[in-house]
């Protein structure tokens, strides 16, 4: 019988066994890793423009640079511990006006999920982390609020990094709408993601052809 779309996103995609290194086994076990799709080219958000050319060297990427990295026991524990070390090291400040505020910022004492975001990819980028597949993605919360979030790109899938968790999970356990993502080609441009329903569809037709 054909396992549906629901079951995989619960099972097969999901982080079942986050282990360490010293028990020597696969960090993920997933049969079907599916990456956050982009979908038609979009405009850039406007704040992220101006971080560009506040921060010029965090909008370069190499272009015959990889877009994914293969998930070990190493870089799952420097992007835990980037994850964990950053939301520790700014005191949460919502921003009633992100220009008058001083905008999207690296290391900032105080400041809002953007700043949070944009400091844990210059960290990772900085440690050796390819700047194509360390993409930053801006999604919408079940209450439908703007956030910001960091993406990973795995050979075992996307992975996310939030301010709002302690956990790093794949992008589509998640209970965010994903709106964008910076492309993968180059991070200057963003491109819109495409719905998640779709995506689990496309997996799911390809099980079921693999099944029969």
């Amino acid at each position: 019988m054909a396992r549906s779309a629901s079951a995989i996103s619960l099972s097969s995609i999901a982080l079942l066994i986050l282990l360490g290194p010293a028990q020597g086994r696969s960090l993920i076990d997933s049969s079907v890793v599916m990456p956050i799709a982009e979908a038609s080219p979009t405009l850039s958000p406007f704040q992220h423009v101006r971080f560009c050319l506040r921060y010029p060297t965090d909008c370069k990427s190499d272009p015959v640079g990889t877009t994914t990295i293969e998930l070990t026991a190493e870089t799952l524990e420097t992007m835990q511990r980037v994850n964990r070390d950053v939301n520790a090291s700014i005191m949460p400040m919502a921003k009633s006006d992100a220009i008058a505020d001083g905008g999207w910022t690296i290391s900032p004492a105080s400041g809002d999920c953007n700043d949070y975001a944009v400091t844990k990819r210059h960290e990772l980028v900085q440690k050796g982390l390819p700047a194509k597949a360390v993409r930053l993605a801006v999604v919408k919360t079940q209450s439908g609020i703007g956030h910001l979030v960091l993406v990973i790109s795995t050979n075992k899938g996307d992975l996310v990094l939030d301010n709002l968790s302690e956990t790093i999970v794949p992008w589509q356990l998640t209970k965010y709408h994903w709106v964008k993502i910076q492309s993968s080609n180059d991070v200057r441009y963003w491109s819109e993601v495409k719905p998640r329903a779709l995506v689990l569809s496309q997996v799911d037709r390809k099980i079921q052809s693999a099944d029969r």
